[in-house]
């Protein structure tokens, strides 16, 4: 576009009404005062140069965001879609956008303003122009006034409606009112219990920073009350607890949302459903985090037994042991009788047998047990929870180099902790329930034995083209899926040249849902699974200043392959290096091979869409797919 010789720049409208510019720096969206600068380099560095497209009619397609999209920002957000060609002119809210040869185009502007929510695209070409508008949403809340009648946000109470905790335990109540209100709880005991002075809220406005608004009689000066309170002192539907707001002659008395008190005598035994087991395997599992809504951390057997701890939402806490408890979704529960037994789980001597591709060490142990692995280095760490151990007499058959020695702990009087040192560092394990036996089996894998000279020979490898489901589209409607698929393709037939029985997970751009792409790595013994991303951003980050190159992992025994994917892929893109990353991610979850998930680049920046396009990129994402793995496995001929 003329005048504006770098693509690579974002929009900047200042927050108090300053003229519109293109800005030569970006400001960091959680550091205004900090600038970035900004350079074509970054953003297309060892990328195609995007085909230049004119002369076609304009066509204004915005890719996001949607028509009535709910903006949750703070102050500014991105824009992008495209305009049909590249000889346009555009304009978003009557600011200057840079647009791509090919008619892409990706903007960082400020949020429309609360009386006008709308983006107001026109394109511009000589005499022609088109004019597009797109209406977004802002959160609306109840204003909660500093003077006059006592209003108070009625659907803020918490706890939710079904909660559930013991008696003995706090549970917190709140609710959102004015900060110069008086609050309190009065349990069904008539006992008061005082709410502290919450924390001010400030009030987010479109095209400025948040910050608290100042106590008057017209401005919102609401705060969340926060508290915890005995469990049993809330009541029951007979007789709820009460929030009482009051302010001067004003008084508001909401109920405290009904729930079940688990008295100290009562026990709630659950048993943990999702499936059926896949023969004698664990493909199928329960997830349990450590908070609510957080990231899984406990992959348990379907049909183990657990006490329910409590619940809120659609969550329940269960307790794995006496002093760790853990949550699952609802859904994952089945509750039992009143007066079913709790487990009692005690092992009786370990049994390590080796055979040709694995160790399994089997515990017999009668029930299903909650446990979780770790992998440090050449140590596997298995803990049983719920559990006592006994191995009195614990065979090791056949002097096996694999695993070279155990030892046990009973940490607590009902957690084991067994620690296995291996002679090479962790390749992958399974955890099985032998129903016959009634034993939990530690399956160990060896590391695949590799050729120096020709290191992918022999082994299976899993390609997983990410998406669909769900997933990316860039500026001029390239679909993150689409784009992967021929990448994977790619990188099967390059592995297939080098000797490897390499394969996809996904035949075809159908959608393939998450659990049957890890199944099918599993069932062909893959030595390694790697899946092919396109990244993206959520709404308010600054995607000039944060795209980029980053490769994943969730099991720690994938981090060094993770690295060394990470490397090859900056060697040939030459972008930002967003370095290697932990995250929950499904496909990487399973454990029986190393695991990585590339994210190569970011598709909504359109030099990074167009370069998908591209047969050479496309060829080069490949390659270094591929040079990732043989440098993995070289490694692994070398120790």
């Amino acid at each position: 576009m003329k005048g504006l010789p770098i693509f690579g720049m974002a929009l900047l409208v200042g927050a108090c009404a300053a003229p519109a510019r293109v800005a030569t720096t970006l400001p960091l969206p959680d550091e205004p005062s900090r600038s970035v600068p900004t350079t074509r380099v970054a953003i297309t560095a060892g990328l195609p140069a995007i085909p230049p497209v004119s002369g076609r009619p304009i066509a204004i397609q915005l890719r996001h965001p949607g028509d009535n999209q709910l903006l949750t920002t703070r102050d500014s957000n991105f824009v992008f879609g495209s305009v049909g060609s590249g000889d346009v002119r555009l304009t978003i809210n009557g600011t200057e956008v840079p647009v791509a040869p090919n008619g892409a185009f990706l903007a960082w502007v400020a949020n429309p303003p609360l009386s006008a929510p709308r983006y107001e695209l026109v394109a511009v070409r000589d005499r022609d122009s088109v004019q597009r508008v797109v209406r977004v949403r802002y959160a609306s809340r109840v204003m909660l006034p500093a003077g006059g009648r006592l209003r108070v946000d009625s659907s803020s109470v918490l706890p939710a409606r079904g909660w559930w905790a013991r008696d003995g335990e706090f549970q917190r109540v709140s609710v959102r009112a004015p900060r110069n209100a008086h609050v309190t709880v009065v349990g069904r005991d008539e006992k008061v219990w005082p709410v502290p002075l919450p924390v001010p809220l400030p009030v987010p406005v479109a095209g400025s920073a948040s910050t608290p608004a100042p106590l008057t009689d017209s401005t919102d000066v609401a705060g969340v009350f926060v508290t915890d309170v005995p469990a049993g002192v809330l009541g029951d539907s007979a007789k709820p607890a009460i929030v009482v707001i009051a302010r001067g002659a004003d008084t508001v008395r909401l109920p405290v949302p009904v729930g079940r008190v688990l008295s100290g005598s009562e026990r709630v035994m659950a048993r943990l459903r999702t499936g059926s087991l896949v023969g004698s395997d664990t493909d199928r599992v329960v997830y349990a985090r450590a908070t609510p809504d957080g990231v899984y951390k406990w992959m348990l057997f379907p049909g183990t037994l657990v006490e329910v701890a409590g619940r809120v939402g659609s969550a329940t806490r269960v307790r794995l042991d006496a002093i760790l408890d853990v949550w699952v979704a609802n859904s994952d529960l089945e509750l039992l009788p009143a007066g079913t037994p709790s487990p009692r789980r005690v092992t009786a001597g370990f049994r390590l047998t080796p055979s040709a591709e694995w160790v399994d060490v089997s515990i017999p142990i009668g029930e299903r047990v909650a446990h979780q692995v770790e992998s440090d280095g050449n140590r596997l760490i298995l803990t049983l929870y719920g559990a006592q151990a006994d191995p009195e007499i614990s065979a090791m058959l056949g002097n096996d180099t694999l695993v070279r020695r155990f030892q046990w702990e009973q940490v607590t009087s009902d957690r084991v902790r067994v620690e296995f040192v291996l002679s090479q560092p962790v390749f992958g394990w399974l955890s099985i329930w032998d129903d016959a036996r009634r034993a939990y089996v530690l399956r160990i894998r060896r590391a695949p034995a590799v050729d120096a000279k020709h290191p992918l020979r022999g082994l299976t490898i899993a390609v997983d083209p990410g998406h669909p489901p769900a997933g990316a589209t860039g500026p001029t409607g390239l679909y993150e899926g689409d784009a992967v698929f021929p990448v994977a393709q790619l990188v099967v037939s390059q592995l297939q040249a080098l000797g490897a029985n390499a394969f996809s997970t996904r035949a075809s751009l159908a959608a393939l849902g998450l659990p049957d792409r890890a199944v099918a790595a599993r069932r062909a013994n893959a030595h390694a699974f790697v899946s092919l991303h396109l990244n993206a951003l959520p709404d308010g980050v600054n995607p000039f200043t944060a795209n980029g190159t980053s490769t994943l992992f969730y099991h720690s025994a994938s981090e060094p392959f993770a690295r060394i994917m990470q490397r090859a892929l900056m060697a040939r893109f030459g972008l930002r290096d967003l370095g290697v990353h932990y995250q929950d991610l499904a496909v990487a979850r399973p454990t029986w091979y190393p695991s990585v998930l590339t994210e190569g680049l970011f598709l909504m920046i359109p030099e990074q869409e167009a370069a998908m396009r591209d047969a050479g990129f496309q060829r080069k994402y490949a390659e270094a797919v591929v040079e990732g793995l043989v440098t993995y496995f070289s490694g692994m001929a070398r120790r």
